[in-house]
């Protein structure tokens, strides 16, 4: 089982959307995935799932558990003021330590409406991931000028996009 994650708690969000391209992609390589939408964290889980709460949130729980069905996750980050999305730190942080991602493996998909395609967010989001045990695929994947590449049926108009996400998918899959 593989897990994407759509790294934003922002309803209806172009992560959400790349997530389900990317399922679609998984599906016709024959692997079986789910997709957790950071969309459905409970709104009061800064308090009520991290530090001395950590476990006894049950909504959180929920999520984190989709975590813990597979050894292998995409996590689909948009990029938010030069580094991935505060609600994505705060689940992460909200994850059982140590433990939580350790030694499981991870693509990473970058997405941003100028022109770097989640770069820095990517990088960001790399060391942290690193620190907590979590084996990065180095082949990552930058969605720049998303607006203008995700239409409206949640699909891609660039070919180059398309066709890097299904060499990420068959790179983590051999991973």
């Amino acid at each position: 089982m593989i897990t994407i994650l759509a790294g934003t708690n922002r309803p209806q969000s172009r992560a959400r959307r790349i997530a389900n391209f990317y399922r679609t992609v998984l599906s016709e390589l024959g692997a079986e995935s789910q997709i957790l939408d950071l969309a459905e964290l409970p709104a009061d889980f800064l308090g009520t799932a991290l530090y001395a709460h950590v476990g006894t949130n049950p909504a959180f729980n929920r999520l984190a558990a989709m975590l813990d069905a597979g050894d292998k996750l995409v996590i689909i980050t948009p990029e938010y003021n030069a580094s991935f999305p505060g609600a994505l730190k705060a689940f992460i942080d909200g994850l059982a330590y140590p433990g939580g991602i350790a030694g499981k493996k991870a693509a990473l998909v970058g997405l941003s409406s100028g022109g770097q395609g989640g770069l820095l967010a990517m990088a960001h989001l790399t060391d942290v991931l690193m620190y907590l045990g979590t084996a990065v695929l180095p082949q990552r994947v930058r969605l720049p000028f998303i607006n203008q590449d995700l239409n409206a049926e949640g699909g891609l108009n660039h070919d180059l996009s398309r066709q890097l996400l299904r060499e990420q998918a068959a790179a983590l899959l051999a991973f």
